[in-house]
C-alpha cells in the first residue's frame, strides 16, 4: 500500500475477520482491513451498511462479537485491554459535537488530559491552546459551546481529540450535522491533518473530499467491504455493479 511516507512497518490499524451483531442483526460480516501509518482511508456506502459500526469497534465503543483489532502491534480486543489507553491512542470525532456545555472551550480540552493522561493543569492548558491554534480557534478558548457555530464546535471537538496525542483519528460523518456553508471549515481542518501525515479513517458522504484527500476509498454495503482502491479507480471505473449504482445515485445529487 502506497501513500504518504509508508514504510515496511506494522500497519497503524489492523482489522481481522471482524463481526458485530446486535441481537439477530449481523451488522459487520467479516471485515479485514489494514490502514498504514499516515494513510487516509475514506469509507463510503449507503446508510445501514456498517460504516459507523466499524469505526466504533476500532476504538471499542462497540465491542466486536468476534474478530481481532490491532493498533500497531497491540491487540486491543484482547481480554485484558485497557480501554482508556486504547481511546487515547485513537481519537474519534462524531456526527454530534459531544462537547460539555457547562465547560468553556479550554476546559473541554483539558479535563480528559488531566484525568486520563495525568497531565498537570498548566501542561494541559498549553496543549489545549496549541491544538485550538491548530484549528484556528485560539481566540475562542474562553467561550462556551452554545456561543459557537456548529462548524466551530466541530473544530473544537477535533482539537479535543488531538489534545490526547492520538496515533490515528476516526471521523464518523463529522460534517453531516452542519449547515452546508459550515462544512468547508471542518473539511479544511481535516485536509490539513491529512497533509501533516495523520492516520485517518473517515466515514463520509462528502465524495469530493474522499476523491481529493483519501489515499484509498472503501465502499461498504451489507456489512462487508464490496470494493476498495485508489479514489481515481473507485470513482472513475468501479469494478462492482453495486458500487457503480451507489456512485451514480450520490454523484447525481
Amino acid at each position: 500500500m502506497t501513500g504518504r511516507g509508508h514504510g515496511k512497518v506494522a500497519p497503524a490499524i489492523r482489522v481481522r475477520d471482524l463481526h458485530k451483531s446486535f441481537g439477530t442483526l449481523e451488522v459487520l460480516r467479516g471485515i479485514d482491513l489494514d490502514i498504514a501509518r499516515g494513510e487516509v482511508v475514506c469509507v463510503i456506502g449507503p446508510s445501514g451498511s456498517g460504516k459507523s459500526t466499524l469505526l466504533r469497534c476500532v476504538n471499542l465503543l462497540e465491542v466486536p462479537t468476534s474478530g481481532r483489532i490491532y493498533l500497531g502491534e497491540v491487540e486491543v480486543t484482547a481480554p485484558d485491554t485497557d480501554l482508556d489507553r486504547v481511546r487515547t491512542r485513537v481519537g474519534m470525532v462524531f456526527q454530534q459535537f459531544n462537547l460539555f456545555p457547562h465547560l468553556d472551550v479550554e476546559r473541554n480540552l483539558t479535563v480528559a488530559q488531566e484525568v486520563v493522561l495525568k497531565r498537570s493543569h498548566d501542561e494541559a492548558v498549553e496543549v489545549a491552546v496549541a491544538m485550538l491554534r491548530r484549528v484556528g480557534l485560539e481566540d475562542k478558548r474562553h467561550e462556551y459551546p452554545a456561543r459557537l457555530s456548529g462548524g466551530q464546535q466541530q473544530r473544537v471537538a477535533i482539537a479535543r481529540a488531538l489534545s490526547m496525542g492520538p496515533q490515528a483519528m476516526l471521523f464518523d460523518e463529522s460534517t453531516s450535522a452542519l449547515d452546508p456553508e459550515l462544512v468547508g471549515e471542518v473539511l479544511g481542518v481535516m485536509r490539513e491533518l491529512a497533509q501533516e501525515g495523520m492516520t485517518m479513517l473517515v466515514v463520509t458522504h462528502e465524495m469530493h473530499f474522499a476523491r481529493d484527500v483519501a489515499d484509498r476509498v472503501i465502499f461498504m454495503d451489507g456489512g462487508v467491504i464490496v470494493e476498495e482502491g485508489p479514489p481515481a479507480d473507485v470513482f472513475a471505473a468501479p469494478r462492482e455493479e453495486r458500487t457503480r449504482r451507489f456512485l451514480d445515485r450520490v454523484l447525481a445529487r
